[in-house]
């Protein structure tokens, strides 16, 4: 079980890693200069700046927005069993 949940945090790593670089490309297209060494540090802003920009374009959040939000916290709830399962 223990493997498996952490094969599952990885994934969900994975998943948020590969939004956050569409994210940037997307913010590029659009003519906001992105960061790829900090990318790392700064997605929270470029985040903002993803979401603010879809909202003004199709008046809707776009797809990457939860791309990179919901993986991330699938892997807080899978970590937080993690530790539960080793704890009890």
């Amino acid at each position: 079980m223990t493997t498996l949940l952490v094969i599952l945090i990885l994934a969900c790593g994975a998943w948020a890693v590969v939004a956050s670089v569409l994210i940037a490309r997307y913010l590029e297209k659009h003519g906001i200069s992105v960061d790829f060494l900090w990318l790392r540090v700064m997605i929270l802003k470029y985040l903002g700046q993803y979401r603010k920009v879809t909202l003004k374009e199709t008046q809707r959040v776009g797809p990457l927005f939860y791309h990179y939000v919901v993986p991330l916290t699938v892997a807080l709830v899978l970590v937080i069993i993690l530790i539960a399962q080793g704890l009890g």
